[in-house]
């Protein structure tokens, strides 16, 4: 299946603010700056990744004559996977404070340590770019083929790899290399995470569960450990953009639940290798967690896409009405219930006494690409 990046570098570059590209690893983040690099024609550039000794021991230093010095001869300074350069955060600024006409360029598969490297010195001085898998925009074929493939992506995810894969044995080999290198590489090289096994457990308890509300107490329970390290675990998940938390929606009234949350996987694939299942949808019993799963991750990435401020939420009373999703744009509530099949669903009422200017939307599986290939959506 052919695939093209929606998003790009070049429009997101601005003077005197360093870009900084998240997202998982081997979801494309290098090809795309590569890509970038190579179109810069004759530019001077610079280029290494994080694990070069010599650019770690530079920055390490902050020493700023040394770290100037190195930097004054190039147009364009990018490194790859920066989370792995102490110090790079407060290097960095001293660059763009000195060269504001640089180009600054970094990659970084964990939130958690490149936002932790950087914190406070980059504060106001960079922008972001989150690069997730493949989006059905960004898919170059027919509506005809996505709808022949629906099947595969509820299963097996949008990767670069995976959508490059031969047979469905493959796709689901590299599935599982790729969850080891995220439960057993990256997650545990983070402080305080010690267990692969717990990990493991919790994310399995995690992707049994997509599309509800989670209880720690609950997960704490099953993995046999408490919940401050539930708690912990789980928030690693999500820095190594493996799950996404959503909250409740709620204007404060009585009848609302706010408090609790659901997580998503960035991808159905990393979803299905965590609990080992690839098996078809016709013997499946959780069709509607992965449509929903597939759903949320799909209206995300399209908000990423287009450059849209919206949030994400769910909806339940206590009375038990609840929506799947709701999805707060420029102002205007959309409230989203995802069926794989079904065409019509209620309105709950108690949500559309409290918010009548709000919209009402199904998504099924018969007009999922009017949705998410039309820009105006």
């Amino acid at each position: 299946m052919n695939y093209q990046r929606k998003q790009d570098i070049q429009s997101n570059l601005y003077p005197g603010r360093v870009l900084i590209i998240y997202g998982p690893r081997r979801v494309g983040k290098t090809t795309l700056l590569q890509s970038y690099l190579n179109a810069c024609g004759d530019k001077k550039i610079f280029s290494a990744t994080g694990d070069d000794i010599v650019i770690r021991e530079l920055f390490l230093s902050e020493n700023r004559a040394r770290i100037l010095d190195f930097a004054a001869p190039y147009e364009i300074i990018a490194i790859d996977e920066a989370q792995n350069v102490k110090n790079i955060g407060i290097g960095v600024k001293m660059i763009i404070d000195a060269f504001p006409e640089k180009i600054l360029i970094l990659t970084g598969s964990s939130s958690f340590d490149l936002s932790r490297e950087i914190g406070e010195p980059l504060t106001g001085r960079h922008f972001t770019l989150t690069l997730l898998p493949f989006a059905q925009i960004e898919m170059n074929t027919s509506k005809f083929e996505l709808n022949n493939a629906l099947d595969d992506f509820l299963i097996y995810g949008s990767y670069p790899e995976v959508l490059n894969a031969p047979t469905k044995a493959m796709k689901s080999k590299i599935l599982t290399e790729l969850i080891s290198s995220y439960l057993f590489k990256d997650i545990l090289a983070l402080d305080k995470i010690k267990s692969p096994d717990l990990l493991l457990d919790i994310a399995r308890c995690l992707a049994f569960q997509v599309g509800g509300e989670v209880s720690f107490n609950e997960i704490a329970k099953i993995v046999k450990s408490d919940v401050k390290t539930v708690q912990r675990y789980i928030d690693a998940l999500e820095k190594m953009f493996v799950i996404k938390k959503v909250r409740g929606f709620s204007k404060n009234l009585r009848n609302e639940i706010s408090k609790k949350s659901k997580f998503y996987f960035y991808d159905n694939g990393v979803r299905n290798a965590v609990i080992s299942q690839f098996n078809g949808l016709d013997s499946r019993d959780d069709v509607g967690r992965l449509w929903e799963n597939f759903i949320f991750t799909e209206l995300m990435k399209k908000s990423g896409i287009e450059q849209t401020p919206d949030t994400f939420y769910f909806w339940r009373a206590y009375t038990g009405q609840e929506i799947d999703i709701i999805k707060e744009s420029a102002g205007t509530l959309f409230a989203i219930e995802c069926k794989w099949s079904k065409e019509t669903a209620m309105v709950p009422s108690l949500w559309k006494e409290n918010y009548k200017n709000s919209k009402f939307e199904i998504i099924n599986k018969n007009n999922y690409l009017e949705y998410f290939l039309n820009p105006k959506k």
